[in-house]
C-alpha cells in the first residue's frame, strides 16, 4: 500500500505541476502559439487541463483507496504518457535540453508507478 501512496502523490504532483507550468508560461508571455495557433493551442490546453485534473483526482482516489481511484489512475496515466511523448518534440525544436530531460524522467517514473499500481491492485 505504501507504493500506491507514492504513485498517488506522484500523480497529484504531476497534475499540479502541469497546471502550474501553463500558468507560469502564460503569465510570463511564453506561449507564442496564442498569436500564431490560437485554436490548436486552445484544444491542446483543454486536453492538458483535463489530464491534470484527472491526475489530481486519481491521486486523491488512490490515497482514499477507492476503486474509482485505481480505474481513473489507469486513464490519467495513459493521458499523461501521451502528453509526455508528444510534448518533447516542441522543446527539441527549440533546443531546450532541460525540458527534454524532464520529460524523459517523467515518462520513466510514470511507467514505473503504473506498473506498481497494476501489480499492487488491492481494491
Amino acid at each position: 500500500m505504501r507504493k500506491n501512496k507514492s504513485a498517488a502523490i506522484f500523480a497529484i504532483v504531476v497534475g499540479i505541476s502541469m497546471l502550474g507550468m501553463w500558468t507560469v508560461f502564460y503569465l510570463t508571455g511564453n506561449i507564442p502559439e496564442l498569436e500564431t495557433k490560437p485554436v490548436e493551442l486552445a484544444f491542446h490546453l483543454f486536453a492538458e487541463f483535463i489530464t491534470a485534473v484527472l491526475l489530481i483526482s486519481a491521486g486523491a482516489g488512490l490515497l482514499k483507496a477507492t476503486s474509482w481511484g485505481y480505474n481513473l489512475y489507469l486513464i490519467a496515466a495513459g493521458m499523461v504518457l501521451y502528453t509526455m511523448i508528444m510534448s518533447p518534440g516542441y522543446f527539441l525544436q527549440t533546443g531546450d535540453v532541460a525540458f527534454l530531460i524532464m520529460f524523459g524522467v517523467l515518462i520513466i517514473l510514470t511507467f514505473y508507478f503504473l506498473a506498481v499500481i497494476i501489480k499492487n491492485k488491492n481494491i
